[in-house]
């Protein structure tokens, strides 16, 4: 991967220029006026064009935003090109990148299992998944192995699979943080190890948009289904108590 550009350039597509510029020759696209920030990554600055003509191309755009960059994207790229997701959800991504890009662009969809506060210092021990599907695997085991040499622990999966477990790893666990928030719940003198875990769900959930909040929910197939589960559950718990 000696040379990437990265489209998008929020508070992930920062972190992965970041750790990328330290082997790679990096660009970056994006709509606003960033170009300080870029270059103080390590990358630069580019338009969206000579981003897309690169070897590498990752993707760092919100799930909502997705066909719709991959549809400007497409006629942009290399014969040769891989093209990288980063999205929280893979089934639909997976989808979109297989009807919208060339037959001949390799295909590497993932799910970086940490964020600009996790893997702010480092990478080591950080959790990263795979989909790989349309991806010669001389080239899917040499990104693997790059990525152990990082620190990284790397987790195989198919899309679907990945979503289903995701929607409860994840999107639950922001469901429930989120809940936390519009109910008030605040650090107290008086409290309990298990309420301070419940407040660190609260404080990891804060740094994250709604927008990702929302997308993780409506773009996983399984989200709502767990979520209505969950619900269903503590609504149970709740008519037991008042009997």
């Amino acid at each position: 991967m000696s040379r990437v550009g990265i489209i998008g350039f929020g508070r992930f597509g920062a972190l992965t220029a970041r750790y990328l510029s330290a082997d790679c020759s990096v660009v970056v696209s994006t709509r606003s006026d960033k170009n300080d920030a870029i270059l103080a990554c390590g990358a630069r600055p580019v338009d969206f064009a000579t981003a897309c003509g690169q070897p590498v191309v990752i993707l760092c755009t919100p799930i909502s935003a997705m066909q719709e960059t991959l549809k400007q994207v497409a006629p942009l790229l290399r014969k040769d090109a891989l093209v990288v997701d980063v999205c929280s959800v893979k089934v639909y991504p997976v989808q979109w990148m297989k009807e919208l890009l060339p037959k001949s662009v390799s295909i590497l969809p993932t799910h970086p299992m940490f964020g600009p506060d996790s893997a702010a210092d480092s990478l080591e021990g950080c959790k990263i998944v795979l989909c790989p599907e349309r991806i010669r695997e001389d080239r899917y085991e040499k990104i693997k192995c790059w990525l152990e040499e990082k620190g990284l622990v790397v987790i195989q999966s198919t899309a679907g699979d990945h979503d289903e477990k995701i929607a409860v790893t994840l999107s639950l666990t922001h469901f429930i943080g989120r809940s936390l928030s519009a109910f008030g719940a605040r650090d107290l003198d008086i409290d309990t190890e298990g309420y301070k875990r419940l407040m660190h769900i609260l404080g990891v959930v804060s740094h994250d948009t709604w927008q990702l909040f929302e997308d993780m929910h409506t773009y996983n197939p399984y989200a709502r289904q767990k979520r209505e589960a969950f619900i269903a559950a503590m609504t149970d718990i709740h008519e037991r108590l008042n009997r």
